[in-house]
C-alpha cells in the first residue's frame, strides 16, 4: 500500500483547533457576503429562454458562443444535447419578463443569419419566468438541507449524537465556502453548481465518516484513560496519508476535465476541486474540532450538574 505519510506521525490537530477554527469563521462570513451580494444566476434561476436547436451540418459550440456574443449575448449557456451526430444545442439566455419574446425572436434571427450555410431549424423554445426561477432556486436549497439533514440523521444513529453537529457544520462550511468563492471569481449559480454542491456533500461525508469511524474504532477499542481529544488526534493521523492520497487523485482528475472537458462543464468542476480541497480540510478539522467541542459541553454540563446534586 502506498504511504505518503509514514504510520506513527502524532500531529496535535485539535491544539490547533481554535486558530483553525476563527480561520474557517471568517472565511464563511466573506463567502456569505460574497453569496448575498456577488452571486449571478444562471437562467434556470433568474429567468429567460432555452432555444433548442438543430443544425444540419456538425457546429462547433464555440462558433455557436462567438456568434451569440456578437449579437449581445454574452452569458448565454451552449451545451450539446442527444448524440453528437444529431448536431442539436440547447441555448440558454438570460432575460426579463418583458422582453423574453423579442430575446427569443433577435437569438432566432442572430442564428439564421450567421449560418446561412448550415441552416440552423429551431425545434423548441421554452420560456422560464423569474417565478419559477424562484421556486427552481428554493427547490435547490431544499434539495441540500434534506441532503445535510438525512446525513445528521444517519451519522447519530451510527455512532452517537456528538458526531451529527460535527457533520453539519463542516457540510455546511464546505458549500457556502464553494458558492462563496464562485460567487467572487463571477461563475453563474446554476443547476451544474447544485449538482456540484451536492456531489461536495457526498464526497465530503465519506472523508468525515472514515475519520468518524477511526475515532470511533480508538474510543471502543484503544486506550480507554485516553481523552477524545486524543483519540481524535490518533485518528486524523492514522488516516492522514489515505486522506491525501484519495484527495489528490480525485482533485487531479477533476482539475484535467475543468481545463479540458468543454467550457460546459467547467463550471460544474471548478466548483468541485474547490468542493474537495475544502472538504479534505474539513473532515481533518471542522468536522473534528465540532465534535470535540460537543463532547466538551456535554461532560461541563454533567460537571454542572453533579456538582449541584451533591450541594
Amino acid at each position: 500500500m502506498i504511504e505518503l505519510i509514514k504510520h506513527g506521525t502524532t500531529i496535535d490537530f485539535m491544539g490547533k483547533r481554535k486558530y483553525v477554527m476563527t480561520f474557517s469563521l471568517i472565511i464563511t462570513l466573506i463567502c456569505l457576503y460574497g453569496i448575498f451580494y456577488k452571486t449571478e444566476y444562471g437562467v434556470d434561476f433568474r429567468g429567460g429562454a432555452e432555444v433548442q436547436t438543430k443544425f444540419s451540418k456538425e457546429v462547433h459550440l464555440d462558433t455557436v458562443r462567438d456568434v451569440l456574443g456578437k449579437a449581445g449575448f454574452h452569458d448565454a449557456s451552449v451545451q450539446t444535447i442527444g448524440q453528437p451526430q444529431d448536431n442539436e444545442i440547447l441555448i440558454k439566455v438570460s432575460a426579463d419578463e418583458a422582453s423574453l419574446n423579442a430575446t427569443t425572436e433577435k437569438l432566432t434571427q442572430a442564428l439564421h443569419t450567421s449560418f446561412a450555410d448550415n441552416t440552423a431549424e429551431i425545434r423548441k423554445v421554452d420560456i422560464v419566468g423569474p417565478k419559477a426561477g424562484a421556486e427552481l432556486r428554493m427547490s435547490a436549497v431544499k434539495a441540500m438541507f434534506w441532503a445535510i439533514l438525512s446525513i445528521m440523521v444517519y451519522m447519530a444513529i451510527r455512532f452517537d449524537f456528538r458526531y451529527a453537529p460535527g457533520v453539519m457544520v463542516s457540510l455546511l462550511h464546505d458549500i457556502i465556502i464553494v458558492a462563496g468563492v464562485l460567487s467572487f471569481v463571477g461563475s453563474e449559480f446554476s443547476l451544474h453548481t447544485v449538482a456540484a454542491l451536492l456531489s461536495i456533500i457526498g464526497y465530503s461525508v465519506n472523508d468525515t465518516v472514515i475519520v468518524y469511524d477511526r475515532i470511533r474504532e480508538h474510543e471502543d477499542h484503544g486506550d480507554q484513560t485516553k481523552s477524545l481529544r486524543t483519540h481524535i488526534n490518533d485518528a486524523v493521523n492514522d488516516t492522514l496519508s489515505r486522506t491525501i492520497l484519495t484527495s489528490v487523485a480525485t482533485l487531479l482528475v477533476a482539475a484535467s476535465m475543468y481545463f479540458f472537458g468543454g467550457a460546459a462543464l467547467r463550471d460544474f468542476f471548478l466548483a468541485m476541486s474547490i468542493g474537495i480541497i475544502f472538504g479534505t480540510y474539513s473532515s481533518v478539522y471542522v468536522a473534528a474540532s465540532t465534535t470535540l467541542f460537543i463532547d466538551e459541553l456535554t461532560r461541563k454540563s454533567k460537571s454542572g450538574n453533579a456538582q449541584k446534586a451533591t450541594a
